[in-house]
């Protein structure tokens, strides 16, 4: 089974590869030099500082800038698309910031270090699978937390899943002390929550006067309602929308069969111009989340899950798109 195992990943690399065109091809032979520090790390980042020099010219398509505020980097993904490949992916789709969740936390960092003027790490809990559901639970993660944020490295913390079924209450000391940590530092709290009521976000956000929240997938399952219901009580709650499209959370649709914008998240939208950002979440199969044998195949994806958000972004007015494509994003995150 691992040879299967192998022999698809393979594969899946190949056809991700010849997806490319125009992708600067690059022989190198193993360097032995002392001069490039890292051992074999330092030889691979070596070779992507390389190949982002020669493809950079190539990249970008002229659409009007992005900022991905909920783009994931994965232990399940790197296999298949390394470093430079990820940060040519957001170039080739004229992202100009992309907000990333390393799983590891590092593995941002990695991408950061290729493009830091494009990516902005926020410390993720995360480093195995299992851990999106078993988080709460781990006793040494302020610890990891705390330690991470006094590096400098990361401008918040997320993705948190607070989901029904297994997520404690907020007040439990893991969560509640990561809540601490954004507000100390005075960073976005990346949240992801999946439940029927508005309840749980309400009540947290409410006890936070002050606590900036990027809140994921704008509740995921929830109407435009119940949205709304939270964006008015909860002044420092900024929804994103990735993952809404007609792939993943499909129960309560942001746009029609024809990719119309629904009239109610028109007005939503409208009401709160400064609030809604976008992003694609490139996690590909999602019935298959963290599968052990098989590839995330959410980074050659990516086009199809931006173009959904670029395609109702162009029925609203110019300047109310542009907020939602960049200018919120660079005002939650600071970025000037």
């Amino acid at each position: 089974m691992a040879r299967d195992s192998s022999r698809r990943r393979e594969t899946l690399r190949k056809k991700a590869s010849a997806r490319r065109a125009g992708t600067a091809r690059v022989t190198t032979r193993r360097a032995s030099s002392p001069s490039i520090r890292g051992g074999a790390s330092g030889l691979r980042r070596a070779f992507d500082l390389l190949l982002l020099a020669l493809i950079a010219p190539l990249a970008a398509s002229g659409a009007p800038p992005l900022a991905d505020v909920h783009v994931h980097y994965k232990w399940s993904q790197r296999e298949i698309t390394p470093p430079a490949d990820a940060i040519r992916t957001l170039q080739d789709n004229d992202v100009a910031l992309a907000v990333v969740i390393g799983t590891p936390a590092e593995y941002a960092l990695e991408l950061q270090r290729l493009a830091p003027q494009l990516i902005i790490p926020i410390w993720s809990p995360y480093r195995s699978p299992g851990d999106w559901s078993s988080w709460p639970y781990d006793k040494g993660l302020l610890q990891r937390a705390r330690a991470a944020l006094a590096t400098g490295s990361y401008a918040g913390i997320g993705e948190l899943h607070l989901i029904g079924g297994f997520i404690p209450d907020w007040r439990t000391p893991v969560i509640s002390g990561l809540i601490e940590l954004a507000g100390e530092y005075e960073f976005p709290l990346l949240v992801h929550t999946e439940l029927s009521e508005t309840s749980y976000l309400l009540e947290l956000c409410r006890a936070h006067p002050g606590l900036r929240i990027l809140w994921a997938h704008a509740g995921a399952i929830l109407d435009a309602a119940q949205v709304g219901e939270v964006m008015s009580a909860c002044p420092d709650v900024w929804s994103e929308l990735s993952a809404r499209d007609p792939w993943r959370f499909v129960k309560n649709p942001i746009v029609d069969p024809a990719g119309i914008l629904l009239p109610e998240w028109r007005s939503l939208i409208e009401t709160y111009p400064g609030r809604f950002m976008v992003g694609s979440d490139p996690v590909w199969p999602v019935e298959q989340l963290d599968s052990w044998d098989q590839a995330d195949t959410g980074w050659q994806h990516y086009r199809r899950f931006v173009e959904f958000h670029r395609g109702w972004l162009g029925q609203l007015a110019p300047s109310l798109a542009e907020k939602l494509r960049l200018r919120n994003a660079r005002a939650l995150f600071a970025v000037h």
